[in-house]
């Protein structure tokens, strides 16, 4: 039998506020990080660069691309916990059911599992 715990709406509206916002934030950053890569640079492919200069653009492209994939990661356990908001779920682990310390809610508000499952 499992037990039905919830942290009462009026607490996680704010959660859910912080959460929408830092949303935000991470698809704006996700654009510039885009606009940052010297692969988008169209102009890139008929230029003859000098080796540096490719090696450089290399480097550059393996940056934004290592940034990019932690913001997409970031983007969807943000998103994952906007969902458990809005289906009641927020701060349960999803794995044993218990409730999340809110110790760690407060420094990780996108954990969907408690410590000891994470």
């Amino acid at each position: 039998m499992t037990k039905n715990v919830s942290f009462p709406a009026s607490l996680v509206a704010p959660v859910a506020g912080f959460l929408r916002d830092q949303l935000k934030k991470l698809e704006r950053r996700k654009a510039d990080i885009k606009e940052e890569d010297p692969f988008s640079n169209e102009s890139r492919v008929t230029d003859n660069a000098a080796p540096d200069t490719e090696a450089e653009e290399q480097f550059g492209h393996a940056r934004t691309s290592a940034i990019r994939e932690q913001i997409d990661r970031k983007i969807i356990q943000t998103r994952k916990a906007l969902t458990r908001i809005k289906l009641g779920k927020y701060g349960v682990c999803e794995k044993c059911g218990e409730m999340i310390d809110t110790d760690r809610l407060m420094i990780y508000p996108e954990a969907t599992r408690c410590v000891k499952h994470s």
